[in-house]
């Protein structure tokens, strides 16, 4: 018989790969708590990730290009936007995972996810929708929804999981360590494609970078990442559990606090803020009081109205909520 040349991996196969390679405390697709809705198994994918080609698939996925990361609308191509955020997390997830044995599909699935629920215009986008709820306006919180409700696609509770936790604010945190896997990615991408960006947009002079964070992380751009990965990898393999090594740590709060003196929180961030969380409470006053002009799709008809409004608005990228601004608002400002 001909040697065809390939293996016929199949999903059985896949799992008992996952069982007899992967680190003690790695999640095995496997063992997984299940969906929701009960589904036959795929015949060649495990649970994770089948989820993982569900997110790719979706439409939510494929908004984030047109969403802000810092900069709102840059000029110039080659700043963030929350897509390629997205990715970058995922590169930085999987390279943590397939290092310390982790369950890598589950992994990359909890990172393509974790942004999908984010409104326009950043984390400003956060800040103009929390009034309208109790407590505060979480993207992660909302990306689950999307997930779930929205557009449902049956997701596993562990990918769930570690999307409603990826955020150092929620408590409990992830109950996988790939969902912690998923906040140190998170912080350690954000922290520097947005240096980056600020030295690309002329905010910041590669002078100004604290020499606390030059001496702890090296040259600005790969070798900062590439510390901070094996921060995390080192600390993790001597403890036991996800964690970073505490003098990286250290100074990787303290370049965030300096990331927010000078870049989020600076005097022209400000005003910028100031005008979109304005039109985005303008959005959603409007639709509160004309609900019948809601789109059909992409709406949870069975939820309150105040909820199916913010659902609306939060999904918008920045340029359809500056057009639909514009189409409800200048007109009358012309008049």
């Amino acid at each position: 018989m001909t040697d065809p040349g390939f293996l016929h991996l199949t999903r059985e196969t896949r799992e008992e790969d996952e069982r007899r390679r992967l680190a003690p405390l790695a999640t095995r697709a496997a063992a997984s708590r299940g969906r929701e809705r009960p589904e036959a198994d795929d015949p060649i994918r495990t649970a994770f990730e089948r989820d993982r080609d569900r997110i790719y698939h979706s439409k939510a996925f494929r908004r984030l290009k047109h969403k802000t990361q810092v900069f709102i609308n840059p000029e110039g191509d080659h700043f963030v936007t929350r897509l390629t955020h997205t990715l970058q997390v995922t590169q930085i997830g999987r390279s943590l995972a397939v290092a310390l044995g982790l369950n890598e599909p589950l992994t990359e699935a909890i990172c393509l996810g974790h942004e999908v629920g984010h409104p326009p215009f950043g984390h400003t986008g956060e800040v103009a929708l929390s009034p309208y709820v109790e407590g505060e306006w979480l993207h992660s919180e909302q990306s689950v929804r999307v997930l779930s409700v929205l557009e449902p696609l049956n997701l596993t509770w562990e990918v769930l999981d570690g999307i409603r936790a990826h955020t150092w604010k929620v408590d409990p945190g992830p109950a996988t360590p790939e969902g912690m896997l998923c906040r140190y990615a998170d912080r350690i991408a954000y922290l520097v494609h947005d240096m980056e960006d600020a030295i690309r947009a002329g905010v910041l002079a590669p002078s100004d970078l604290p020499a606390g964070a030059l001496e702890a992380f090296g040259k600005p751009g790969r070798e900062w990442v590439g510390r901070m990965i094996h921060a995390v990898i080192d600390e993790s393999l001597r403890r036991g559990e996800v964690a970073m090594e505490p003098s990286c740590l250290a100074a990787m709060h303290r370049f965030r606090d300096f990331m927010f003196e000078r870049v989020y929180l600076r005097p022209e961030a400000r005003r910028q803020s100031r005008k979109a969380v304005k039109l985005l409470r303008d959005l959603v006053d409007h639709f509160l009081d004309h609900p019948d002009q809601l789109p059909d799709s992409y709406r949870h008809k069975a939820s309150p109205v105040r909820t199916q409004v913010l659902d609306f608005v939060a999904g918008m990228t920045d340029r359809y909520a500056l057009k639909v601004h514009d189409e409800l608002f200048r007109p009358l400002g012309m008049v």
